[in-house]
């Protein structure tokens, strides 16, 4: 999906990234995507790392592919619940954006 583009003052700065919560975090107060998220790092991580051992590879690979497919499904349900129709009020046009 396409994110919105809009014109920027030569001033404005990029918002402050979001620290992304631990496995912890996330699941003590978290969102099931953020939980996901975490988890997805976490299996990640120990995939990429050379002292894991090759028995577990194919287990944590497949884990991996797991966690991904839940977390673009629950991205998927959020963004659909999200958008519920309702009529929004339309920005101020600003020629000087274009």
């Amino acid at each position: 999906m396409a994110a919105q583009v809009r014109a920027v003052d030569p001033d404005e700065r990029p918002p402050a990234r979001k620290r992304a919560k631990t496995i912890t975090q996330a699941a003590k107060s978290g969102t099931e995507v953020e939980l996901l998220e975490a988890l997805q790092a976490r299996v990640a991580r120990a995939v990429q790392d050379r002292d894991t051992p090759p028995r577990d590879l194919a287990a944590l690979t497949k884990r991996l592919m797991d966690i991904t497919r839940e977390l673009e499904a629950a991205r998927v349900k959020d963004q659909e619940a999200g958008s519920d129709g309702a009529v929004t009020a339309d920005e101020t046009w600003r020629p000087q954006a274009l």
